[in-house]
């Protein structure tokens, strides 16, 4: 087989009509319908199963919370909040350094390899005895969990053109607004096994999960290629096709083939880490994902507000995350369609802004669930655009993995900000934090317009030739380069 580096330098030897047949324009469609999905239904479905362990993995101690995990090794509540900000500064740590590691040891590796590492540790939380065990296993996990979605991300990029990221990440991420109700449902099948073997109901819930986990590792190695040029799944002429089309078709550049032999550089790093593409969108995903790490804070007592069983009450906490779940793949196509990223973004985030502007200032159960609805679509909508618009402006592998990688450091420390302003005193009206979400959420909006504008300026000075010093660098700088806004 192959590699994609290979097949592009056949295509720079002998020249591309005689290594490609000449197709009309309707064959070229057809053939390109073909690849697609051959794409969609081999690349996605191991993405999303990783992701949704990803999920089950960091949250699935909170349903083990529910079976006496504290008790059992003599934790405070303090203690447990403790754990998880450990977590989820490891988590946060790992993120750009796994993007960078990520090429040399490929992709169908790495992305297996890590999830298989943290399907281990996760079982391990199953025998911990104190708070000491507890915090040392969790701040492990958070090493191996944090490269996955930026390297996901970056992954999707080398693979699909700019127009078709955002509902390919729309696609996978969609198992992070279901993973909630499906992590509940199976911790609670899980619980009935307590007592086997001698151990409690919440060691089996990380026992078995982390061993789904280590499983699905297994299949994402069995079914995803390393790139384009190793994929067996398809035939010459769409392998040909697949990289060609990558090769500078929308782009105006042929920045892919300068990534395949791009070798690491800290200038590409600097140039990701201080790019103010990088800065604005992962300060308004900051904002974004503080409003939907909230979530699972306050939803539990809008819900017991409005009277319904604990049974009830599972399935009314599913039906927003099922409606985001929708709107989140239709706006993700709509922003492929049209080639818009912030644009999209504009017009998503002030839904999420009236909600949670509405359910600060209102103490009728009823309206507060309905705001749910609004906040869920506003925010999960918004993160194909985000995520797929850095990767879109960035040419150069290395400018892209640093920028992807800073961009979730950057915007999963709104999770450190759920955490202190949603104390639970405040609660069931969370007064407090709704309106400092609502201002990290507006500030966002106007960030992402910042950004909208600066990509119009550069392109802008593209076509005055400000930028003609950059011809033939094969990254984003290149005067044919067309940022998307």
């Amino acid at each position: 087989m192959k590699t994609s580096a290979e097949l592009q330098g056949q295509h720079d030897e002998k020249g591309d009509l005689e290594q490609e047949p000449v197709l009309d324009d309707h064959e070229e469609r057809l053939l390109t319908r073909k690849l697609l999905w051959k794409l969609d239904t081999r690349i996605l479905p191991p993405l999303a199963l990783l992701f949704l362990c990803s999920f089950l993995d960091r949250t699935n101690v909170g349903n083990a919370r529910l079976y006496k995990l504290e008790e059992d090794v003599h934790m405070t509540d303090r203690q447990y909040d403790q754990g998880l900000a450990v977590f989820y500064a490891t988590y946060i740590a790992s993120e750009v350094p796994s993007n960078l590691v990520l090429k040399r040891v490929t992709p169908k590796i790495w992305l297996p390899f890590i999830t298989f590492a943290w399907g281990i540790i996760s079982m391990c939380l199953g025998f911990i005895q104190n708070f000491a065990g507890f915090v040392a296993v969790r701040a492990v996990l958070g090493l191996a969990e944090g490269g996955l979605l930026p390297g996901m991300v970056l992954y999707l990029s080398t693979l699909y053109t700019r127009s078709e990221l955002a509902l390919r990440i729309g696609l996978f991420y969609t198992a992070a607004s279901l993973s909630g109700a499906f992590g509940g449902l199976l911790a609670r099948g899980l619980a009935e096994i307590g007592g086997r073997g001698g151990l409690a109901a919440w060691r089996w819930i990380f026992i078995i999960e982390g061993l789904f986990t280590v499983v699905c590792a297994g299949f994402a190695y069995w079914m995803l290629p390393n790139d384009l040029g190793t994929a067996s799944f398809l035939s010459e002429e769409e392998r040909l096709l697949a990289i060609r089309r990558l090769r500078g078709v929308e782009n105006g550049v042929s920045s892919s083939e300068h990534e395949v032999h791009e070798k690491f550089s800290w200038r590409e790093v600097r140039r990701g880490a201080f790019s103010p593409q990088t800065w604005l969108t992962a300060c308004a995903y900051f904002g974004i994902l503080a409003g939907l790490y909230s979530f699972g804070l306050f939803l539990p007592t809008i819900i017991a507000a409005l009277g319904y069983t604990a049974n009830e009450a599972q399935l009314w906490s599913v039906i927003p995350y099922a409606v985001a779940a929708v709107v989140t793949v239709i706006v993700a196509f709509v922003s492929d369609h049209f080639k818009v990223r912030g644009i999209m973004m504009l017009v998503t985030l002030p839904i999420a802004i009236i909600g949670y502007a509405v359910i600060a200032n209102t103490t009728d159960p009823k309206v507060k669930y309905g705001m749910i609805f609004l906040m869920a679509v506003g925010l999960y909508s918004s993160v194909p655009p985000v995520l797929g618009w850095l990767a879109n402006n960035s040419a150069g592998h290395y400018k892209r993995a640093t920028a992807a990688g800073l961009q979730l450091a950057i915007a999963n420390c709104g999770g450190f900000v759920t955490v202190f302003v949603y104390p639970k005193k405040e609660g069931p009206q969370y007064h407090k934090g709704h309106t400092i979400v609502l201002g990290l959420i507006t500030g966002g909006w106007f960030l992402i317009l910042c950004n909208v504008l600066y990509c119009a300026k550069i392109n802008r000075d593209k076509a005055r030739g400000k930028y003609a010093e950059f011809e033939g660098s094969g990254d984003d700088r290149e005067p044919s380069f067309k940022l998307v806004l």
